[in-house]
């Protein structure tokens, strides 16, 4: 299992449980993620993802973009694609 990272949490939204991410590398719909911080560490999969409030099947590197997070992130938690 590699983990690669990808980007980082901007901002949490905790009343809707979405996380804004910075992306350093492209991301898609079903890609597996492992969100690391200093109190965060969990996995998940990727089930839905917008830009701009539209909902998009792929972000590439340098987009920011909002994905429901099955858990609480922080700012400057790191994020990493899974690859088996």
């Amino acid at each position: 299992m590699v983990e690669k990272k990808i980007g980082k949490i901007i901002s949490y939204y905790g009343n809707i449980g979405v996380a804004a991410i910075e992306l350093e590398g492209g991301l898609k719909i079903g890609d597996k993620i492992k969100i690391k911080g200093a109190t965060t560490d969990f996995k998940q999969t990727v089930d839905s993802m917008q830009i701009e409030h539209k909902i998009v099947q792929e972000a590439k590197k340098g987009s920011s973009i909002g994905i429901k997070v099955k858990d609480k992130v922080r700012p400057q938690d790191v994020v990493f694609k899974i690859t088996e």
